[in-house]
């Protein structure tokens, strides 16, 4: 029951960035025993519409820039669009590989470089396709006092999960992500197996065009 989990907000600071000055908070919870984190620009509290990003954590496209994922440039893009916006919300979720973990995403990447798609790695290895869970990102959200979200995000889940815990979400709003010969069938699975409301058209040219290691590059949505 979602009345029964709880979150606290242990800290907050300030943090400069390239893009402006951001407020980090971090909280604890009773549910996934994780610190999670907020970044938050601008006053959202009561506030309608707010810009806001659910980003799962990830190790090697968020701090290693690795192509095998959009994940890196999703954050970037994120951080741009809400300085852009003035004000809005990056939920920082510590979910590693769609919540399987770095030591396990690291044995699906070798599955994946064998022939399997993200899915069917993540099953090999006895997970579920995505166990990411938004519980408390959707009570976060709510300690900071955001009324209703414009999300961005090109998955449907993110969006059907919000509203489901609460968290009513007006708009969604893409971020565009570069598509690599090494993220696209990474993409392409998105589209097909996850329902992701990407350009699978874009997607697969940039495959076709520029094989595996190749400089090419494309955008889509996500």
């Amino acid at each position: 029951m979602m009345s029964d989990v709880h979150v606290k907000r242990e800290a907050c600071a300030r943090v400069p960035t390239r893009y402006g000055e951001f407020t980090l908070c971090l909280y604890t919870n009773n549910y996934d025993d994780k610190e999670h984190l907020a970044l938050v620009m601008g006053d959202v509290s009561e506030r309608e519409n707010v810009l806001v990003r659910l980003h799962s954590e990830c190790f090697t496209g968020d701090v290693l820039g690795s192509r095998r994922c959009d994940c890196g440039e999703q954050l970037e893009r994120a951080m741009q669009m809400i300085a852009e916006a003035g004000e809005g919300v990056l939920v920082y979720l510590r979910q590693e590989g769609r919540g399987i973990g770095l030591l396990d995403k690291l044995r699906a990447y070798n599955l994946q470089d064998q022939g399997y798609d993200t899915v069917e790695a993540n099953l090999a290895l006895g997970h579920q396709a995505d166990e990411r869970d938004y519980t408390v990102a959707a009570l976060m959200l709510r300690d900071l006092g955001v009324r209703s979200v414009r999300l961005l995000t090109n998955n449907p889940r993110k969006i059907e999960n919000l509203a489901a815990l609460g968290v009513p979400v007006t708009d969604r709003v893409p971020v565009e992500a570069t598509i690599y010969a090494d993220n696209a069938n990474y993409l392409i699975t998105k589209v097909q197996r996850m329902d992701h409301l990407l350009d699978i058209a874009s997607i697969s040219a940039s495959l076709h065009d520029h094989p595996r290691n190749g400089n090419g590059s494309r955008h889509a949505s996500d």
